[in-house]
């Protein structure tokens, strides 16, 4: 697979690009593992930062390509999406509920991984990290393009964000 040439003839990413990126990969990931159809909203305007009740999973991006890409969920439904995507209960935060917010963020940085990457050798992912907790905060320290995209499944929203620059 070589690097999309809108991609690679590009600096500075669009709004409609990264939000695309995002989209199809977290359709794909959803409908594939989780069984579940998330529906997107229109990306947001201004970022969120702030998190109550919630859990983080965010997988970076170095290489050709420089970011991170996140899934941000409240913890009620992280514990439904654990549940669907493991075939068991999960009622609490726990190690499962952790593992399985993390590989859906490791999942989404693999797809967007595809879509930048010549071959794979040139973008390489980061481990998993997942914050959970009841007031936090994520902010990104960098000038890079950023969209997050809104989305609802079962009646609840959450947001996958993604953070890239390209390496000159």
């Amino acid at each position: 697979m070589s690097l999309n040439s809108d991609i690679s003839d590009s600096i500075k990413f669009t709004e409609e690009l990264l939000a695309g990126y995002i989209i199809v990969a977290t359709r794909e990931v959803f409908t594939t593992m989780i069984m579940m159809d998330p529906k997107d909203e229109f990306p947001m305007r201004e970022p969120v930062s702030r998190f109550k009740c919630s859990i983080t999973g965010m997988v970076g991006f170095a290489g050709t390509y420089s970011g991170v890409i996140s899934i941000h969920c409240p913890v009620d439904l992280a514990m439904k999406i654990t549940s669907s995507m493991l075939g068991m209960e999960c009622d609490e935060v726990n190690d499962d509920l952790n593992d399985a917010i993390g590989e859906i963020a490791n999942m989404l940085g693999g797809s967007v991984k595809q879509v930048l990457s010549k071959g794979g050798l040139d973008v390489k992912l980061s481990i998993p990290t997942v914050i959970a907790g009841e007031d936090y905060t994520v902010n990104s320290l960098s000038d890079s393009d950023c969209v997050v995209i809104p989305f609802v499944v079962e009646g609840q929203k959450f947001l996958v964000g993604l953070t890239l620059k390209k390496d000159i």
